[in-house]
């Protein structure tokens, strides 16, 4: 009987023991399973769309640093023992993206202005010295060079396709290297809308049109870097946020991928962006309702002869509604989509007239020069420096710039400028006197083409032009 009952709990507690053996294994803590099985935890509980579109596209991200040597005035006290002015370095940083394995890098041209060297940091902490391949800084677009092989890329999207609401991921290199490594942040949103005009009070002054909106949080050191969909392809350079603040508040800018590409392609293959033109010019929308100016339409004011507007038989009172099929409503949305056209691209343009619409098409040509040289375009522009008086009795909304006093016939007709108008910017550089405007066109005249930003009627516009030295 002793035996049976020994024989009993020796088989009761291995059956106990087999019982507990198999209720420990689940409950068992993370840190005492084998590695591989926790990794297979990580995987099925916490891997999603983003953080496999940001392994995908994380390689591929770069930070760009860069040096800006700064002239700066004489110390007080050193003027009395003959000083002179001497220079000063100053650092600045933004983030990028490879679009080739030997090393083209894709980032804003704001990141990259004036800088005397360039380098640039990859995920792992190598650095490389970098060139400038050429920049744009009508689009805010550059393109530099390391010189390296086998690098990571970045699998390009189509910004055509965005639907609003989708994923959005910002990845770029926030506040340079205050964040303590090399490792690219990550913020994201959602596409918020696209086809946005930003015309003012952004980080990165200027017009941009056509833009991508996101609430991603884009922070300075983001720019350059790409905005990414939840494929973990970029479908835009991250560039601007608007800002009343200073910091992101949820509206952030990037530059559609599409229009990027073009860019890119132009300066590897010519050295600089081909401007696409058509000869048409537009009426301007008078008044100061916002919702009249955004419904405006697109009306022609006049064509200019031999152009390519003029060849499809464009006419003055036309209005353009539609290119490629899709609705353009006013003047903005038809500079956007004007900006995305290739020289030499035939586009397909809706056009009405009076009650009759009907399709025409148009092959974007280069844009021409002004036919004069600087001095004489200036010569007939009269201008005067915007003040607090002139400011209140005219009503404009900058609070610095360059007013139109008078301005010839000819340079009205070529440029599109007329009186009133109140110059802002050229490039980017801002205006703040009449002087500025000359200083602007001794700058860029001759060397590329020149983006003019000037408010009327409350508004900001821009036109593209280029001048003879």
């Amino acid at each position: 009987m002793k035996d049976f009952l020994a024989s009993v709990a020796l088989a009761m507690g291995a059956a106990c023991e087999g019982t507990a053996s198999a209720d420990r294994v689940p409950q068992q803590r993370p840190d005492t399973l084998p590695r591989a099985a926790v990794t297979e935890q990580v995987s099925a509980s916490r891997r999603t769309a983003i953080t496999e579109a940001v392994t995908r596209i994380a390689p591929a991200v770069v930070t760009v640093q860069t040096e800006t040597v700064e002239r700066v005035p004489v110390d007080v006290f050193e003027q009395f023992f003959g000083g002179r002015s001497g220079q000063q370095t100053q650092s600045g940083i933004g983030s990028g993206f490879i679009i080739r394995p030997d090393g083209v890098i894709v980032t804003n041209e704001h990141v990259i202005s004036g800088a005397s060297k360039i380098s640039v940091m990859l995920r792992d902490g190598t650095t490389y010295p970098a060139r400038l391949l050429g920049a744009d800084e009508t689009n805010d677009l550059a393109v530099i060079k390391v010189e390296a092989k086998n690098l990571p890329i970045a699998q390009l999207g189509n910004s055509e396709q965005l639907i609003v609401g989708e994923w959005a991921i910002a990845i770029g290199n926030p506040f340079g290297f205050v964040l303590g490594n090399t490792e690219p942040a990550v913020t994201t949103g959602v596409i918020s809308a696209t086809g946005r005009n930003l015309l003012g009070r952004s980080e990165g002054n200027g017009v941009y049109l056509g833009m991508i909106q996101t609430d991603a949080s884009i922070n300075p050191g983001n720019s350059g870097g790409p905005l990414v969909n939840a494929n973990g392809e970029v479908i835009g350079v991250n560039s601007s946020i608007y800002t009343p603040s200073g910091g992101s508040i949820g509206l952030g800018f990037a530059i559609p991928i599409n229009r990027a590409r073009r860019i890119v392609d132009d300066l590897l293959e010519h050295g600089k962006v081909r401007r696409p033109w058509l000869g048409e010019k537009l009426l301007t929308p008078r008044g100061n309702n916002p919702r009249d100016v955004v419904t405006a339409g697109v009306v022609l004011q006049s064509v200019v002869p031999g152009s390519p507007a003029a060849r499809a038989g464009l006419e003055a009172g036309d209005e353009i509604v539609a290119v490629r099929g899709k609705r353009v409503r006013n003047i903005f949305e038809w500079e956007a989509e004007r900006l995305d056209m290739r020289v030499g691209e035939t586009v397909t343009l809706t056009i009405r007239s009076g009650s009759r619409e009907r399709q025409v098409t148009v092959t974007a040509a280069d844009l021409p020069e002004v036919s004069a040289p600087r001095v004489t375009v200036l010569r007939e522009l009269q201008l005067t420096t915007l003040t607090p008086q002139i400011r209140a009795e005219r009503g404009y909304r900058s609070a610095q710039g360059a007013v139109v006093v008078e301005v010839s016939d000819r340079v009205r007709d070529e440029i599109g400028i007329q009186q009133g108008d109140l110059i802002v910017q050229i490039n980017r550089s801002a205006i703040a006197s009449a002087s500025d405007v000359s200083r602007a066109f001794e700058t860029y005249g001759g060397r590329q083409v020149i983006r003019m930003a000037f408010e009327r009627n409350g508004f900001m516009y821009y036109r593209d032009f280029e001048v003879r030295r």
